[in-house]
C-alpha cells in the first residue's frame, strides 16, 4: 500500500474575515490527504464536502488498493460553515482538480458523499457552463472558467440533495420565537407525545406547510436585513445570526414515511436532542452564507445541477441511511437520466459506521465504474 500523502494547495482569497486565522486569510490554503498507486496514473478521485473533514475518508485506502488515487480534500470552511459560500467551495474543489490534472492523471472523477453530492454536481455544472457570476446576495463571485476544470464523471454515495433542500425538510415549524430556542407551538411539534407515530396525514400536511412558512420568513428577513445593512453608511456588509431547531424531519421517527431499512433516529443520535443542540445543521450562519447554502436562492441544488451536466454518473444508495431515502434516490435518478446507474449498498447506514464489510462493496462499485470511463 502506498504512503498516505498530504496535499497543500493555495487557493484564491475569499470574503473578508472568512477565517479567524490571519495567516489563512493572507495566504489561503486547503489541505487534502491521498494515496497514489505507484504503478498507475489512469484515474484519480476527489471526495470532498463543503465543511466536513474528509482527509480521513473511508474510501481513500480501499480505492488506492483498487488502483485509483483518491484524495480526501477539505474546503477552506472545514469544520465551520458559518460563513460558507457554496460558490467559493467549488473554487476550492477546482484547485484540487487542477492538482490532480497537473499530476498527470488521465481521468479525474468526483465522489459526492453526503453533502458533497450537491457540491460535486454544482461544480461540474459550472465547469461545463459558468453561470454563477454572482452570489445570491448580488456580489460578484469572480469565478473564471479556468478555476473549474471539468471532470470525467461523478459518483454519488449517501447523497443528500443539497443544503437548501435539507433545511426545507428539517427545519422545525413549531418554533414561535426566533430568539428563544425553547419556544414551541405544540400543534406543530413532531416531538410532542400528543402526536403519535405513525403521524396522520393532516398533521404532516400542516407540519410541512409550517416548515415552508418559517423558512420563508427567515429568508425574507435575511434579504431585508442585508439590504438595510448595505444601504446604511458605515454598517457592516454582513452579520451572523442563529437558526434554532433545525432537525425535525418526521421520517426520523415515522419509518413508514419514505420507508427504507433504517432504524429510528438521526444520523447524529437522538433526533430531538439534535434538534435542540447548540451545534447542528445551519445553527450559526451569516446573512450571505444563509442565502448561498440554506435558502431558496441557493445555486447549489444537487439534482438541478446534475441535470445540467453531461458526464457519466454512479449513484450508491445506502439502504439503511437515516437521512437519504427512496425519494432521494428517485430525485437523483430523474436528474441523471440515462447517464446514471444506481447500486444499492444493502443495509448501509449513512457513514457505513461499524459496517466494515460494506466499505469494499462501495469501493468495488466506484472502482469498476471509474475504470470503465
Amino acid at each position: 500500500m502506498s504512503e498516505l500523502k498530504i496535499a497543500v494547495i493555495d487557493v484564491k482569497p475569499g470574503a473578508s474575515m472568512e477565517s479567524q486565522s490571519g495567516l489563512q486569510m493572507l495566504r489561503p490554503r486547503i489541505f487534502g490527504a491521498y494515496r497514489a498507486p505507484a504503478d498507475r496514473r489512469k484515474v484519480a478521485a476527489i471526495v470532498m464536502h463543503p465543511t466536513s473533514n474528509f482527509v480521513g475518508h473511508y474510501l481513500i485506502e480501499p480505492l488506492a488498493e483498487r488502483g485509483i488515487c483518491c484524495m480526501g480534500l477539505n474546503s477552506r470552511y472545514m469544520g465551520n460553515d458559518t460563513l460558507l459560500l457554496m460558490e467559493r467551495a467549488i473554487q476550492d474543489l477546482g484547485a484540487g482538480v487542477k492538482t490532480l490534472r497537473d499530476a498527470g492523471y488521465e481521468k479525474v472523477v468526483l465522489i459526492g458523499n453526503s453533502g458533497g453530492a450537491a457540491l460535486a454536481s454544482f461544480y461540474q455544472a459550472q465547469a461545463e457552463r459558468l453561470t454563477a457570476t454572482h452570489f445570491p446576495d448580488g456580489d460578484p463571485t469572480h469565478l473564471h472558467a479556468d478555476d473549474l476544470p471539468p471532470v470525467d464523471g461523478i459518483a454519488l454515495c449517501a447523497a443528500h440533495l443539497g443544503r437548501s433542500r435539507l433545511m426545507r425538510d428539517w427545519i422545525d415549524p413549531s418554533v414561535t420565537d426566533e430568539h428563544d430556542p425553547m419556544s414551541v407551538d405544540p400543534a406543530l411539534d413532531m416531538y410532542d407525545p400528543r402526536h403519535q407515530v405513525p403521524y396522520d396525514a393532516d398533521f404532516l400536511a400542516r407540519f410541512s406547510a409550517g416548515q415552508q412558512a418559517r423558512l420563508d420568513r427567515i429568508e425574507q428577513w435575511a434579504v431585508d436585513r442585508l439590504q438595510q445593512l448595505r444601504a446604511t453608511p458605515g454598517a457592516p456588509r454582513d452579520q451572523a445570526f442563529i437558526v434554532y431547531r433545525t432537525h425535525a424531519d418526521p421520517r426520523s421517527l415515522d419509518l413508514s414515511i419514505d420507508a427504507n431499512d433504517r432504524a429510528p433516529g438521526s444520523v447524529w443520535g437522538d433526533a430531538r436532542q439534535v434538534n435542540y443542540s447548540a451545534n447542528a445543521m445551519g445553527r450559526t450562519t451569516s446573512l450571505t452564507a444563509f442565502l448561498s447554502q440554506w435558502s431558496s436562492r441557493s445555486q447549489a441544488d444537487g439534482p438541478t445541477n446534475l441535470a445540467q451536466t453531461s458526464v457519466p454518473v454512479l449513484l450508491l444508495t445506502y439502504t439503511a441511511d437515516q437521512s437519504t431515502f427512496p425519494s432521494t434516490r428517485e430525485a437523483w435518478l430523474a436528474a441523471g437520466g440515462d447517464r446514471i446507474r444506481n447500486v444499492d449498498i444493502v443495509g448501509g447506514n449513512h457513514y457505513l459506521a461499524g459496517q466494515p464489510a460494506l466499505v469494499p462493496q462501495a469501493a468495488d462499485a466506484i472502482a469498476g465504474w471509474a475504470d470503465a470511463l
